[in-house]
């Protein structure tokens, strides 16, 4: 099922849920009801919930949004570093320098191919990807500089390896959901509070009435679809991307 089909039937849901409960509710209510006399501090109560709950959604959709963007900043510096190690390479002999960047086009291709179907669906990198990654490690380290000149290349080709490894270690840990079940908890059950604060209010069913309450609950679960669609940032649909690799390798096909 399509997220954003997710996204949809739960903004539904929330509202046929509300709609419902308010005219199940309104038939019920005795004759002589009167939503006017709705106590001031049933309506401070609500006013302060939902302004404490709207903080939380805020703060909630601001830490998985830094986290979706910290994603895709380890993918372009893995890439980058990458990209670094094949140019500078250039003033290797020949068959070192065919060697490496072969070992490195490798490693990309892995990564925009399998690796990255391993971490949307099983959210992890592969043990290939690291052992591909290992090799060009080798391959950087182990040559020993002829000249000067292959001698001042070497360090900063060191450092990009070292680059490229930590954003690797760095992408590897951001594959799962960043919020903890207990937030997810907290979030479901601010939720329900909230929305059957509305109730407390003793809403009629005029039609105005009913479409305020309606986008209010629709509202709350878009808010809450994109916390969960953000929370697993190589997952679902406004994910990180391997669109760093294809750019700078447009050799490589994902």
């Amino acid at each position: 099922m399509s997220d954003w089909l997710v996204l949809v039937l739960a903004m539904l849901g929330a509202c046929a849920v509300v709609v419902v409960i308010t005219l199940v509710r309104h038939k019920r209510a005795p004759d002589d009801e009167d939503p006017s006399e709705t106590p001031d501090v049933i309506e401070y109560m609500t006013m302060w919930i939902g302004v404490v709950y709207a903080i939380v959604l805020g703060l909630a959709i601001a830490g998985v949004w830094e986290a979706r963007s910290s994603a895709q900043d380890h993918v372009q510096a893995e890439a980058q570093a990458l990209h670094e190690i094949s140019e500078r390479v250039r003033v290797y002999p020949p068959d070192v320098r065919d060697r490496i960047r072969d070992d490195v086009n490798a490693y990309v291709g892995q990564v925009v191919t399998t690796e990255w179907k391993a971490m949307t669906r099983h959210e992890r990198v592969t043990e290939r990807g690291t052992a591909l990654l290992a090799q060009v490690r080798h391959d950087v380290t182990d040559y020993q500089p002829k000249n000067d000149f292959e001698a001042q290349a070497y360090q900063p080709l060191l450092d990009q390896m070292a680059a490229a490894d930590q954003a690797r270690n760095a992408r590897a840990d951001s594959t799962g959901p960043t919020m903890p079940v207990v937030v997810w908890f907290g979030l479901l059950a601010g939720a329900v509070v909230t929305v059957c604060m509305v109730f407390a209010l003793q809403i009629r069913r005029t039609r105005r009435e009913l479409v305020l309450a309606g986008l209010f609950s629709a509202t709350i679960a878009f808010m809450l679809f994109l916390i969960w669609d953000f929370d697993a940032p190589y997952s679902r649909g406004i994910a990180a991307t391997a669109q760093p690799f294809l750019n700078l390798f447009p050799n490589i096909k994902g």
